[in-house]
């Protein structure tokens, strides 16, 4: 296996041959990824014989490895050029562990990208055959199983891969970095929280570590030091899909705080650094719509579904055309979003969240309730505490639905995000349950965090609001 592998790193270039060199001095050019000391899919370059001349610029196919391997965000057409490079290496070299697990990572990256689920049982068949040819300690191929588990929404499975890659290699921040997405799904903040520290300890000015302190940060509450974190990391960020995809991330926080404007620029943004990143073309569309420009938003989100047809898209923009009163329009992408789903769930993924929210709000509650507390019971996070306590109110249980929405609002209990739509269902929750004071108070909580936040449930805030009526006035003590 060690001589099998030497000889493909060979065939690779990033081992000379042996023996002395030719009589003409010409220098072997060795490409080596700089792995967690070099972000953005940078290759460092050995000395050459070109004079005084740059080294040739790396490959696309080498871009994306340095990147996947170094949990980057890839450029799609790099991503494409390093799957046709690997499989085709692998057709001849079927026992190399090292790209096997590349090619299972690339899968990853490029499914996240697209959301097209068929790359998960690639990805999955690639990393496991890297466990079986690999070296006995093989943390890049635990890792990428992990990082297909979070994309899969299987977050207790790739907390046992992450956890295993970090116990393989725990000097590696990768490992440690992916674990961050599955204790974020199990609900488990104290775990987030050892992951970070660790992160920030072993790669503490990384751009990717500034990414993804940003999304911690962001669930904690803390919105000014993660804007200031994604600010500082799309700057620092080297490749352009990388700062595309912080630049994405930036818009989705300054949305959240009701800053369309700002937020729609972060979006054009991102896209005119990469056109492929389909997340800031969605988010241009949140943006749009909340500007009132609507037929620009409606555009915005059919061109990120025709790209990335992702079901969170599909009920953003079936919730829009709701709210502008064209229901069979929005019942075309309902009808979609579940097809998509099905498709997602037949290649491994877990898309019981979404199809929840869905059957809460446009289909039938009582099966959004059943298979939110299976969800619940499986992967206790603060989104699906959100979403089971919404579900539950439809039913009318509003009293149980109230001890799920305070988990997802209350930072004692787990749920620091400042989340406008969290805080708009426990208000009305509350409003249900004749509890008026805080009923009004987390009402007008939700639309001063951002009164943008939707376009179908912003009228109903201000709505209930208005029913309320203002406090009373307490009059003189006696």
């Amino acid at each position: 296996m060690e001589v099998m592998e030497r000889l493909t790193r060979r065939e690779q270039g990033e081992v000379p041959a042996p023996g002395r060199p030719s009589r003409r001095g010409r220098r072997v050019l060795i490409a080596f990824v700089a792995g967690a000391a070099v972000l953005g899919g940078v290759l460092v370059l050995l000395p050459w014989d070109g004079g005084d001349a740059p080294p040739p610029a790396p490959g696309p196919a080498a871009l994306a490895r340095g990147a996947v391997i170094t949990g980057v965000p890839a450029a799609l057409p790099d991503l494409a050029a390093l799957i046709g490079d690997r499989e085709t290496h692998l057709r001849a070299h079927p026992l190399d562990g090292a790209s096997w697990a590349v090619l299972g990572a690339a899968y990853v990256e490029q499914g996240r990208r697209t959301a097209d689920g068929a790359n998960w049982p690639k990805a999955e068949k690639a990393l496991r055959t890297s466990l079986r040819t690999g070296p006995e300690r093989n943390p890049q191929a635990l890792e990428g199983l992990a990082a297909l588990a979070v994309a899969r929404r299987d977050f207790p499975t790739a907390k046992k891969w992450g956890e295993s890659a970090v116990r393989a290699a725990p000097k590696r921040w990768t490992a440690h970095a992916v674990l961050i997405g599955a204790y974020t799904g199990l609900g488990d903040d104290k775990g987030v929280g050892r992951a970070l520290d660790k992160v920030m300890e072993l790669r503490p000015d990384a751009p990717a570590v500034g990414a993804l302190a940003a999304g911690v940060y962001r669930d904690r509450g803390w919105r000014e030091d993660a804007a200031a974190r994604i600010s500082d990391a799309a700057a620092a960020a080297g490749a352009p899909a990388e700062r595309a995809a912080y630049l994405e991330q930036a818009g989705r926080l300054a949305f959240e705080r009701g800053e369309r404007e700002e937020a729609l620029r972060f979006f054009q943004e991102a896209l005119r650094t990469d056109p492929d990143q389909r997340a800031a073309q969605a988010g241009q569309g949140r943006a749009l719509a909340a500007l009132g420009r609507t037929t620009e938003a409606l555009s915005a989100y059919q061109a990120a579904l025709a790209k990335r047809p992702s079901p969170e898209y599909a009920l953003e923009l079936g919730e829009l055309y709701e709210s502008l009163g064209l229901g069979q329009a929005a019942r075309v992408e309902y009808d979609l979003l579940r097809e998509r789903a099905r498709d997602a769930e037949a290649a491994g993924a877990d898309e019981q969240l979404v199809l929840g929210l869905l059957d809460a709000d446009h289909g039938d509650p009582a099966a959004a309730v059943e298979r939110l507390r299976a969800e619940w019971g499986r992967q206790p996070g603060t989104a699906v505490a959100d979403a089971l306590g919404w579900a539950l109110h439809r039913t009318g249980a509003d009293e149980e639905a109230l001890e799920f929405a305070t988990l997802a609002t209350d930072g004692d209990k787990g749920g620091g995000v400042r989340s406008a739509l969290y805080v708009f269902h426990r208000g009305v929750i509350e409003k249900e349950l004749g509890r008026s004071g805080p009923a009004r108070r987390h009402l007008g909580e939700a639309l001063t965090i951002n009164p943008y936040f939707s376009p179908l449930r912003v009228p109903e805030a201000r709505r209930a609001l208005a029913e309320l009526g203002e406090p009373p006035v307490e009059g003189p003590p006696d």
